[in-house]
């Protein structure tokens, strides 16, 4: 059957370039799908980005201020643990303070394998591009601070989702902001008001999986690799997402051991490669980064810049480095609640890395490749708005590796995919939460999956974009809520992993 399987995909993929250049140019199904979506985004997005007015000029979305708020507090409050606990948390995921009789399925490492190929991807490439278009090289600034003090929102979160976790009789266990949202609150006298973020957040993370978990991600794999063959109007978008959903559902239908299987493979292979190509890309432009650096810098602080000045600059990186480390929005702590461990606060420090390597580190690479290729202003205008932000990544990448796009094209489309994978197993368990554990609301979950890849792949930038984000934003709220009533129970959780740490004796 996995044979049959296989070679069915094959001959898709062989017949897709012949049959995409074939299909009609104007008003194809891919404009007639957007033509659905996007009145449903704009719905969506003028509820979750509800804006409050700075200046005539200028606003910020409500949600954004909530995210920076809280991830200052979590950092103040813990006293700066993402910085001081940064040296501990590299010892605790090279298993230094680990058991093998500890509880739970997966290693510190594992975990965190797997939350990143949730996190690390076409955000990582497209997002920042958007990003570093609209809001011009200020905007790296703001992403990189928004990356350091998520650190601290992700600690957080994944301390609680470990705390709360529940295990069923078979071993498998399931976590996350519904578990630690409903038995959390309800410890502490909360129970109503537990149950109904549980209930909020599980549907908020239903339709990020949709969104930006699995519809943008489709979306610019299915832009990337249409452009590389010139299939880019008509039907091309829609028979990239049947092939690629095809995929797509060989993986998750074997649940979460083969996507964890096919993830840990694909994943640090082609962040190695993405990483060594920026690198080398800096190394050769050693002596233009400290006037990168000097256009980010005065971007970032400069009263009358580009989309309205700090504010608007500060608006974009922090919104795109929410988009890509997801700190705050609590769908990590789905995937850290598996980890083996009995102190929760151990794989909570864990998981603050997780947005230094995905913000701090990737997303700073990408925007400094962008900027120091773009002094001529040959890939793009600072303050008009990227329609294609994996276009421009390549376009840079391209003025010193011209063979790059032809590998960007490979790395956007395993990124998408891994992504994919596990956003799936994201809003499986949020899913199951609200409709039980059954092979019923299991099946019936991965074929709506599925279908929304063809979606993602056909609609148009605008569309998908505003729905990503704001399905993505909108699981903060219900997450944040239930945060800020549990920083007792994590400071308790930490104050015992520190205590187990200075005796430990290895």
């Amino acid at each position: 059957m996995k044979k049959l399987l296989l070679s069915l995909g094959t001959m898709l993929l062989c017949t897709y370039g012949t049959y995409a250049q074939e299909t009609p140019v104007s008003q194809g199904l891919d404009d007639r799908i957007n033509e659905w979506v996007q009145p449903a985004t704009d719905a969506v997005e003028t509820v979750v980005f509800y804006a409050i007015p700075l200046s005539r000029d200028s606003s910020i979305p409500l949600v954004v201020i909530i995210l920076l708020t809280a991830a200052i507090i979590f950092t103040v409050y813990f006293r700066f643990v993402n910085i001081r606990r940064f040296g501990l948390a590299i010892n605790t995921v090279r298993g230094k303070y680990s058991s093998p009789d500890d509880h739970g399925e997966v290693s510190h490492f594992q975990a965190l394998s797997a939350a990143l190929s949730g996190t690390v991807g076409l955000g990582n490439i497209a997002g920042v591009a958007i990003a570093v278009s609209i809001g011009g090289p200020g905007a790296t600034f703001w992403m990189i601070v928004a990356g350091l003090l998520g650190m601290s929102s992700k600690f957080v979160e994944c301390t609680l989702g470990v705390k709360f976790r529940d295990v069923s009789a078979d071993g498998t266990v399931f976590g996350g902001p519904m578990y630690y949202l409903s038995k959390g609150l309800k410890e502490r006298g909360f129970s109503g008001l537990g149950r109904v973020l549980a209930i909020l957040f599980a549907m908020m993370c239903i339709g990020g999986s949709f969104g930006g978990g699995n519809m943008f991600q489709a979306n610019q794999a299915a832009a990337q690799f249409n452009a590389m063959l010139g299939t880019e109007s008509g039907y091309a978008g829609f028979i990239f997402g049947l092939v690629l959903a095809f995929f797509v559902a060989i993986v998750i239908i074997g649940g979460i051991k083969r996507i964890g299987a096919v993830a840990e493979r694909v994943v640090p292979f082609m962040c190695g490669i993405y990483v060594l190509a920026s690198l080398i890309i800096l190394l050769l432009h050693l002596d233009h980064i400290p006037a990168a650096f000097g256009q980010i810098m005065a971007g970032a602080f400069s009263p009358s810049g580009i989309t309205g000045g700090i504010v608007g600059v500060l608006i974009q990186g922090i919104r795109r480095a929410a988009f890509s480390n997801e700190a705050g929005i609590g769908s990590a702590a789905i995937a850290h609640s598996a980890v083996r461990t009995d102190y929760p606060a151990s794989e909570g420090i864990v998981a603050l890395l997780e947005p230094f390597i995905d913000t701090v580190v990737i997303c700073t690479m990408t925007a400094l490749v962008i900027v120091i290729t773009n002094f001529d202003g040959s890939i793009m205008a600072y303050g008009s708005p990227e329609s294609d932000g994996v276009a421009a990544t390549s376009r840079a990448f391209a003025t010193v590796l011209p063979w790059f796009p032809y590998l960007l094209t490979i790395a956007v489309v395993l990124f998408a995919f891994s992504t994919m994978l596990s956003w799936s197993y994201y809003g499986l368990q949020a899913w199951m939460y609200l409709f039980g554990r059954s092979k019923a609301a299991n099946f019936s979950y991965k074929i709506l999956f599925c279908i929304f890849v063809v979606i993602g792949s056909s609609a148009s930038l605008g569309a998908v974009v505003g729905f990503s984000d704001a399905m993505i934003f909108a699981m903060a709220i219900p997450n944040l809520i239930g945060l800020f009533f549990l920083l007792p129970v994590v400071r308790k959780e930490l104050k015992m992993y520190l205590e187990m740490v200075k005796n430990f004796k290895g």
